[in-house]
């Protein structure tokens, strides 16, 4: 069974910096973070291809960067210099497919981790 774990989400200060972490139990061609705040629909932050990893980011004035390691298995989200609106539920995401930042590129998902950032 598939499994995405995140795991690094918690409460900062605007300003402040977060890493978030999702171990995969499998390889995936393409991997991705999503953010969804109350209200406000699911929305794309960044996805990497694991080969090459070529990137695309959801505009967050540089502010966040996604990576891999080695393996390919465990994919990070750097986010800098947080603001408020930066807060919501963060959701890793997975596909062998093609993949931008639109929901429906992908057919795994994590359960979320909360990232909360107050002023």
């Amino acid at each position: 069974q598939v499994q995405l774990v995140e795991s690094g989400g918690g409460s900062v200060q605007a300003g402040g910096s977060l890493r978030l972490s999702c171990k995969a139990s499998q390889y995936f061609s393409c991997m991705a973070w999503f953010r969804q705040a109350p209200g406000k629909e699911r929305e794309g932050v960044a996805r990497i291809y694991s080969i090459g990893g070529d990137t695309l980011y959801r505009d967050s004035e540089g502010r966040f960067t996604i990576s891999q390691d080695n393996a390919k298995t465990t994919t990070y989200l750097q986010m800098d210099n947080l603001k408020s609106e930066d807060s919501a539920m963060y959701y890793c995401a997975a596909t062998n497919e093609w993949c931008g930042l639109g929901k429906s590129d992908y057919s795994h998902w994590g359960q979320g981790t909360q990232v909360t950032v107050s002023i």
